[in-house]
């Protein structure tokens, strides 16, 4: 028999901003959505590290974190 001991996944997630929109107003939304990514995690009590949080110069981020796999122990990943 096996059981999880540890999990995390690791993304990069690529937040975009949408053309239709002025770029310094899409600017603003992609790092509002950023904020309430964040936010999102830490309501479902979500363990995570941002890695790295990059601004593109067309003003949209990539954010690279790691975070727990579901209800999983998280072990060291996060140290």
């Amino acid at each position: 028999m096996k059981r999880v001991k540890a999990a995390c996944i690791c993304q990069t997630l690529h937040f975009m901003l949408k053309e239709d929109l002025d770029p310094t107003f899409a600017a603003k939304q992609v790092h509002d959505e950023v904020e309430q990514y964040k936010k999102n995690l830490e309501r479902n009590r979500t363990q995570y590290k941002i890695v790295e949080e990059t601004v593109q110069p067309d003003g949209s981020m990539i954010v690279k974190v790691i975070k727990q796999y579901n209800a999983s122990p998280v072990g060291n990943y996060l140290d």
